[in-house]
């Protein structure tokens, strides 16, 4: 069964209206994602011990690897409780915490895989939370991201700078982030990039080197 959030670290400060209506907002956004796309990111997480950074309500917990010993982890807490439900009616064994990826509250080398989905458009500082990431992988450890990114076609990608801020006011989303960049700013091998919905999004895997 699940195990309630107990880890508390990185709180947004945000006003609770303007962070509730962006939660509302990310809610009806993360709805439209194709199951096949989550289904493709799981399928490439395989067992040992796995960490999701931005939970959210669960979603991806359907797809999780029934191999795996898989920790979860997201900043807020009204998320986390309705993971923790959703677990506990399906019977899924993950332990919670509520933690920010940028400050991970785990030992270093502590994890097989580290998986997400739509997370480092929001993270403050994507370089900070991609080099928490790699800290807590083992040597060798694999990250799997499902990311929208900036779009490669210069017209398109000007027109996502231009309108990155009025959304990031809106969502507390960017729309302009170069993930693939920022991994190898934060140590990362990129090993494989898939592109889906024309490039706008990508399927990504890193992996940690060994020493």
């Amino acid at each position: 069964m699940g195990k309630s959030p107990q880890t508390s670290q990185g709180q947004d400060r945000k006003p609770a209206k303007v962070k509730q209506h962006r939660r509302d907002l990310q809610d009806v956004i993360l709805e439209l994602v194709p199951g096949r796309w989550r289904r493709l990111l799981w399928s490439k997480v395989g067992g040992g011990r796995l960490l999701e950074v931005g939970v959210g309500t669960g979603i991806n917990m359907v797809y999780y690897p029934p191999e795996a010993a898989v920790v979860a982890v997201d900043p807020s807490p009204s998320y986390l409780a309705r993971a923790a439900n959703r677990a506990r009616k399906d019977g899924k064994a993950v332990e919670f915490g509520i933690m920010d990826a940028q400050r991970l509250g785990f030992a270093d080398d502590a994890f097989d895989c580290v998986a997400t989905s739509f997370v480092f458009c929001s993270v403050p500082d994507p370089i900070a939370g991609l080099t928490e990431v790699w800290r807590v992988l083992k040597p060798g450890g694999r990250l799997i991201l499902l990311e929208h990114v900036r779009s490669d076609w210069r017209p398109l990608g000007w027109l996502m700078d231009l309108l990155n801020p009025p959304w990031l006011r809106l969502s507390g989303d960017n729309i302009n982030r170069d993930t693939v960049a920022n991994l190898q700013r934060a140590g990362f091998q990129v090993v494989a990039v898939d592109s889906l919905a024309a490039g706008l999004v990508k399927l990504i895997e890193a992996r940690k080197e060994r020493q």
